[in-house]
């Protein structure tokens, strides 16, 4: 029954809270769709954490993509042996995990210890920031310890295609049920974040920064100075 609701229900579960909340909060709540900067209370250590953790965080993703999504008979197909995956998994899983996590405590620090940040930040910033931490230090634990002095566990053949499995409405989740407990917790944890996603700062994940790259530079003039002018 455990294994029922852990690796069916609640997954649905989660998908279900994080896709109505999104559309929810799109359609009546899109004034708070972006994440307020921060940059006029600290600059230092915002410009070294923020790039870690949003960098370490794609690679991450295109990580558990290349991992989960895509099937094991895909990289015998190319020619991969598993020796080379698991090699490239955790050289490259390694450093984006850790970047992840470096860069979110360098931003809890920061949210803790600058007074202007820790006064207009509220619960859900908070608890993103705590959560990430959870999530990201445990698959950055199994990517570099776990694989490398306990087992080099081969997730391609359990995690990946239950997880697919979940699209098609056919979920496989007795393939789960012999998985070592970090695994398991790290998919509840994550799964859990999802259905976070809309009722924090996260949802401007579904934002493509695809103009970004070409906006206008903002101009700003500190008062100080224009009153010097003025005079």
């Amino acid at each position: 029954m455990d294994d029922l609701f852990w690796w069916v229900i609640f997954p649905y579960i989660t998908g279900v809270v994080m896709i109505v909340g999104v559309l929810y909060r799109y359609a009546f709540r899109q004034l708070s769709w972006s994440a307020p900067s921060t940059e006029f209370f600290e600059k230092k250590w915002l410009r070294i954490g923020s790039p870690l953790f949003h960098y370490g965080i794609v690679f991450a993703f295109i990580g558990h993509i290349m991992g989960i999504v895509v099937p094991k008979s895909v990289y015998e197909f190319f020619g991969i042996t598993d020796e080379m995956y698991h090699t490239g998994a955790i050289l490259g899983g390694g450093i984006a995990g850790l970047m992840v996590v470096v860069g979110l405590i360098i931003l809890l620090i920061r949210k803790i210890t600058v007074d202007p940040v820790r006064i207009h930040a509220k619960f859900p910033d908070f608890f993103t920031v705590i959560a990430l931490i959870i999530v990201a230090g445990l698959g950055a634990y199994m990517t570099i310890i776990y694989n490398t002095t306990v087992v080099e566990y081969e997730y391609r053949t359990t995690i990946g295609p239950w997880f697919r499995s979940l699209f098609i409405f056919q979920p496989k989740y007795q393939l789960m049920a012999g998985i070592p407990l970090v695994f398991k917790i790290h998919v509840i944890c994550a799964f859990g974040l999802f259905a976070s996603i809309p009722f924090t700062r996260l949802i401007h994940f579904y934002s493509l920064p695809v103009k970004y790259p070409f906006r206008a530079p903002q101009q700003y003039r500190s008062r100080s100075s224009f009153k010097r002018n003025k005079i």
